[in-house]
């Protein structure tokens, strides 16, 4: 992977992440993050990457949006099954 892919890719993650946030719509984007992440990670391994912060911002966003989304779903689950009982 060449220096400016693995930017452009850095980027990406970040703002998958952002977009990641979003209860349970960004469930897609912040896979989508995650597997970006692990891909430049494993591709571009330890050269430098001026936008690693991105990168590394990303994928934190990334994780806790799918933490988010789950404990929303939790939730409203345990709502819907308490409205029955």
């Amino acid at each position: 992977m060449d220096r400016i892919t693995a930017i452009e890719q850095s980027l990406t993650v970040f703002v998958c992440g952002i977009i990641g946030l979003l209860p349970v719509l960004g469930v897609l984007p912040a896979v989508h993050a995650l597997v970006c992440w692990g891909r430049v990670r494993s591709r571009y391994g330890d050269q430098w990457n001026p936008a690693s912060a991105y990168l590394k911002g990303g994928a934190v966003l990334a994780a806790l949006g799918v933490l988010n989304s789950i404990l929303v779903i939790g939730v409203v689950s345990l709502a819907i099954a308490s409205a029955f009982y």
